[in-house]
């Protein structure tokens, strides 16, 4: 297993073919700093590069806490001119979380508030463990969620439940967030990371060419009529159907063998 650290407070882990983005800022409960976002940013660009990262998990290094959302103490610092400064580097990290054009899964336990689960909502699966604390209590310090909390809630849970969790700012405890659909997948307490890199490994197992044609597909199509997601659909197809993965995959299948990707 190889390692790459991003500034001070992000490491990259390599578990063969899944990348394991680690949030490592455990004296501040990952709070994230305006250091903190550039990190992330700068991890997941190199990450959307690399051919040989199928899947990557977002994690975290602290015991008791996937991320408290941004760090207020540096915030509290801040001049108006400072905070404008600072918002295109802090929503450079939650898009580039967002825009990892291979699947992505966050491993959350612990508290995962504010653009903490921001964060876990820009990935595409979220498994949590029994310890799970999650919401977006923006609206009780006078501001908004600004991570995409606004546009990702409502696409996973639907607008009113979306609404009642923003305006309300409560926390939700980790069953009752499974029942909602704030996470996807609920496990034993400190099981996490191990279920979510397990479930990157089976994932990873597949086709490169399509689990990004499908992610596409997948993100593109969201919200349209079914026409045009239809179309966006056949896109992602055409993407896929005369390549080196498809080619490959038909012919193991035929083989009764397992696949081995070009990647291509």
């Amino acid at each position: 297993m190889s390692e790459e650290r991003f500034g001070e407070f992000v490491l990259v882990r390599r578990h063969g073919r899944v990348a394991e983005l680690v949030l490592d800022r455990p004296k501040a409960m990952n709070a994230v700093s305006t250091e903190m976002a550039r990190s992330i940013a700068g991890a997941c660009a190199a990450l959307a590069v690399d051919r040989d990262a199928r899947v990557v998990v977002l994690t975290s290094s602290h015991e008791r806490a996937f991320c408290v959302g941004a760090d207020l103490k540096e915030r509290n610092s801040f001049t108006d001119a400072d905070l404008v400064r600072q918002r295109p580097v802090a929503r450079g990290a939650y898009t580039g979380v967002l825009e990892l054009p291979m699947p992505t899964i966050a491993a959350v336990h612990g508290f995962a508030l504010g653009g903490g689960f921001e964060l876990a909502l820009s990935c595409d699966l979220i498994v949590a463990d029994r310890t799970a604390v999650v919401g977006l209590p923006e609206v009780s310090v006078g501001v908004i969620p600004g991570g995409g909390g606004t546009q990702l809630l409502p696409r996973r849970i639907g607008a009113a439940r979306a609404a009642e969790l923003i305006f309300s700012a409560r926390r939700v405890q980790a069953v009752e967030a499974a029942g909602l659909g704030l996470v996807d997948q609920l496990v034993d307490e400190g099981r996490d990371r191990e279920e979510a890199l397990a479930l990157g490994a089976r994932i990873a197992g597949n086709s490169p060419v399509g689990l990004r044609a499908a992610k596409r597909a997948l993100r593109l199509g969201h919200g349209l009529d079914l026409r045009a997601g239809l179309e966006v659909e056949d896109a992602a197809w055409r993407s896929v159907a005369f390549s080196g993965d498809r080619a490959e995959g038909v012919a193991a299948f035929n083989e009764k063998r397992k696949p081995e990707w070009p990647g291509e």
